[in-house]
């Protein structure tokens, strides 16, 4: 039977390290889950119900309705979430406290009869749930419970533009690699300050050589190659242009020459 496709907003999050917690421990912090869901959800003007869930044992797959405005996917849900699972951790005990992974995508999906949502958007959502720069940020942020990665589709169309309560500078460049999966995405970590260094796997620019303008403000850094003793390459030269009346000469595992000309005479 086809099925036309439908856009969708595409939301999942997953307990992290959920395993070995014991059954008694795994329903309570799942129960947990799912009433913080729902509270944020609805503080957030999306009908719960109307939303398509699938569980997936440690976590849970959320197709949006039609037509919701992508933006209330991160604000106010991820703020309202973030504070519940604050809350829940205060009184919890080693076994029962939560964090969450979390991503955000959309594109168009196939709605069977029977509730089920099929479609290669939602291959991409469980790529970016898994993905290493979403873990590897939730282990440097010993405090943090949520983070947050979006997709490349996702942030242009709801976090560079800067609505209301969505900072894009809270976001931080990564990329993904998950099995046949390749892309850039968004990650963001509630809590963190802005200009905190990048986790691993986030996007970083060129070195750049410093000039008179100051530090890193030049252009990215080729080294020259040069003939050396022996047979292969020789040793890389680099030229800076020095403020001042003079030039800087560095050589690749050797040493740095300073040549200064005095024109006052």
């Amino acid at each position: 039977m086809h099925v036309e496709p439908e856009y969708r907003a595409l939301f999942a999050v997953d307990i992290e390290r959920s395993a070995g917690r014991g059954d008694s421990a795994f329903l309570e912090i799942r129960h947990a889950l799912l009433s913080a869901l729902r509270e944020s959800f609805g503080r957030s003007g999306i009908d719960w119900d109307a939303c398509l869930c699938t569980d997936l044992g440690d976590g849970i797959q959320v197709t949006a309705p039609a037509g919701l405005w992508k933006t209330k996917l991160i604000h106010p849900l991820i703020h309202e979430l973030d504070a519940r699972l604050h809350a829940h951790n205060r009184l919890a005990g080693p076994l029962t406290r939560i964090r969450v992974r979390i991503a955000l995508h959309a594109g168009d999906v196939h709605l069977h009869p029977d509730g089920q949502v099929v479609g290669r958007p939602l291959e991409v959502l469980a790529r970016l749930l898994n993905a290493a720069p979403t873990r590897v940020a939730l282990n440097r942020a010993p405090d943090a419970v949520t983070a947050l990665i979006v997709s490349q589709h996702f942030h242009e169309e709801t976090v560079c533009h800067g609505y209301p309560g969505i900072e894009p500078a809270a976001f931080h460049g990564v990329t993904v690699t998950e099995k046949e999966y390749a892309a850039s995405a968004w990650l963001h970590v509630p809590g963190q300050r802005t200009g905190a260094p990048a986790p691993e796997g986030a996007a970083r620019p060129p070195a750049t050589a410093d000039t008179a303008e100051g530090p890193g403000t030049g252009a990215p850094v080729r080294p020259e190659t040069g003939p050396g003793p022996g047979p292969g390459p020789g040793p890389g030269k680099m030229r800076n242009k020095a403020k001042g009346n003079g030039s800087v000469y560095a050589v690749q595992n050797g040493t740095q020459n300073v040549r200064v000309t005095d024109r006052r005479t």
